[in-house]
């Protein structure tokens, strides 16, 4: 929170750090690997079935209705139908298990969505990308593949390197330093996600809102159909922790993908979902209350 009135009230910083946002996306990533480990990584890819049918209906179903849905009424070009499409490409959040756990439910569901959906997520963006009329061609989905994938690679096995040669087993204070680290670098890049928001708002406080708008319905949208479908399903006490994965995504990520990221709309978008990210450990408690297993 304390990034976000950062971001808004310096917004010369905010400018400054918009060419660097790809990379600090990538710095995140690094210290979130560090944290998990490769030992780690690997359980959290148990219950492998369960979790790839959630991250496929996540990350390729959805994006793919919606891209019909707006193709449909004549708008799969429109900033809102680009935006709203990448939402739901992206896999979740690195801060899903913390939130799941500030809800009072098990950090493990939200956590193997969060390893298994950034692994494939190189897979899953491949058909978003040739499907939709505005992030390209067959051949730019797979550069664009290939581009995150091997990004993505790079640093988390870099990150899982260093933890294993510097750092194999850490303690509780240590993990709880690198959280503390991970939180600052957290704060930074929400300053510089904030650049397109500052302008717009005393330039176009009515677009800004506008965006506000669907920026917090497609959040706590995701999360609220998520959870009655889950639990409708006989997800029981892992519907909560899959279902804010269903709409707090790691957006950020395609900033290294894809020029469509690199407008003002789509940056006035990103900046406005921040909000209901990080609001979601308060708003969504009455909801997530059944179940509870903390």
């Amino acid at each position: 929170m304390a990034g976000l009135a950062a971001g808004l009230l310096l917004p010369q910083a905010a400018l400054a750090m918009r060419p660097w946002l790809g990379e600090l996306v990538l710095v995140l990533l690094f210290l979130t690997a560090f944290r998990v480990g490769l030992p780690a990584a690997r359980q959290g890819l148990g219950h492998a079935a369960e979790t790839l049918g959630v991250v496929l209906a996540y990350q390729v179903a959805l994006p793919l209705v919606c891209v019909g849905l707006f193709a449909l009424f004549g708008m799969a070009q429109s900033a809102v139908a680009i935006a709203l499409t990448l939402m739901l490409a992206a896999p979740s959040v690195t801060g899903s298990p913390n939130m799941s756990v500030m809800l009072g439910h098990k950090p493990e569901p939200a956590f193997r969505l969060l390893i298994l959906g950034t692994l494939i997520l190189p897979l899953t963006l491949i058909p978003i990308f040739w499907v939709s009329p505005v992030l390209g061609s067959l051949h730019s989905a797979i550069e664009a593949g290939l581009r995150l994938g091997l990004s993505i690679t790079a640093v988390v096995a870099l990150a899982f390197a260093f933890r294993a040669v510097l750092r194999p087993k850490m303690s509780t204070p240590e993990l709880q330093a690198v959280d503390g680290v991970t939180s600052l670098a957290l704060v930074v890049i929400v300053i510089g996600l904030m650049s397109a928001v500052a302008p717009a708002l005393s330039a176009a406080p009515w677009h800004l809102a506008g965006w506000m708008v669907v920026a917090t319905g497609a959040n706590f949208g995701m999360q609220l159909l998520a959870y009655v479908a889950l639990r409708f399903f006989g997800m029981g006490e892992n519907a909560a922790p899959n279902a804010l994965v269903a709409g707090n995504r790691n957006v950020a990520l395609f900033l290294v993908a894809s020029s469509a990221t690199q407008s003002e709309e789509f940056l006035m978008f990103l900046g406005c979902y921040q909000f209901p990210m990080y609001l979601t450990p308060i708003i969504m408690r009455p909801v997530f209350r059944q179940n509870r297993m903390l």
